[in-house]
């Protein structure tokens, strides 16, 4: 059922439940779901709806002049979508395609409700994936000395593609504050959840020689402050002394493509609000 999604962040007051649920029945709404949540510290108010298309009376032409009052009233930043089009999202990966393959496979068989017109990488070994998926592949090689030039060949992929966000499954190269700010919460990336105690290379080795006894993943979004963006999700996986390198890396592997799914998901579902450099994420 095509639904209309509102997203309402602003600071907490009384009469916001009401003042918004009686427009949407001022409007001939019918609320399909409905959540909030407030940020008893620094008195922030959260709130996202699901509305019915069937009998609302207005469009995407006339929303914004009738929510106004209400909106200036609450001091609301919010955001709406009216359930079509589909966003469109671009993948931007390197050597390891564990995570790339998963996503392509979830949107080849209807899990990711996205339009995805490009896959960009800075290596070929991904193209196989991306051709039988049908999706194009753009390789664009990157060294030291080249990166701002590479930088500027995807943003010129991108303007072509126009993406909603984008997703960096396992693509290791850093990006700038310039590209980063074009995207602001679009961009998620994956991670294993290592960071910051394991950082640089071979990150389950050093966990192998510690004997961890827990790995993890977890995905943000980006920011220009490497690796410290908003988190949407994380997961974990219990460890023991029989597990060897491989047997981690493997685990890591299986993590990773989950908890990248299901933040690609909660963002396609417009789910998740941004504030204070971390997310307010609605079941």
């Amino acid at each position: 059922m095509p639904t209309i999604r509102l997203l309402i962040a602003c600071p907490d007051a009384r009469g916001i439940v009401a003042g918004v649920t009686g427009f949407v029945a001022q409007h001939n709404g019918n609320l399909l779901d409905s959540d909030q949540h407030t940020d008893l510290d620094h008195r922030e108010f959260f709130m996202r709806l699901a509305i019915d298309t069937d009998g609302f009376d207005l469009t995407p032409e006339t929303f914004a002049a009738a929510w106004q009052p209400l909106s200036d009233q609450f001091n609301m930043n919010w955001r709406i979508h009216w359930g079509s089009p589909r966003k469109r999202m671009v993948i931007l990966v390197s050597r390891q395609t564990h995570c790339l393959a998963d996503l392509l496979w979830r949107w080849k068989f209807g899990e990711l409700a996205v339009d995805l017109p490009l896959v960009v990488s800075n290596h070929m070994v991904g193209e196989p994936l991306a051709r039988e998926a049908g999706v194009p592949f753009v390789h664009l090689p990157v060294t030291k000395d080249t990166r701002p030039q590479q930088e500027a060949q995807i943003l010129q992929q991108l303007d072509n593609a126009r993406p909603d966000f984008l997703v960096l499954a396992r693509y290791m190269q850093i990006l700038s504050p310039g590209f980063v700010g074009r995207y602001p919460d679009r961009i998620i990336n994956i991670h294993h959840s290592f960071l910051p105690a394991f950082t640089g290379g071979s990150p389950y080795k050093q966990a192998y020689n510690r004997g961890v006894k827990m790995i993890g993943a977890t995905s943000h979004y980006v920011t220009s402050e490497l690796d410290a963006g908003p988190i949407i999700a994380q997961d974990t996986a219990r460890t023991s002394h029989r597990d060897t390198i491989a047997d981690l890396e493997r685990k890591g592997r299986d993590l990773e493509r989950i908890v990248l799914a299901r933040a690609v998901r909660r963002h396609v579902d417009d789910k998740i609000l941004v504030s204070q450099n971390k997310t307010v994420v609605f079941d």
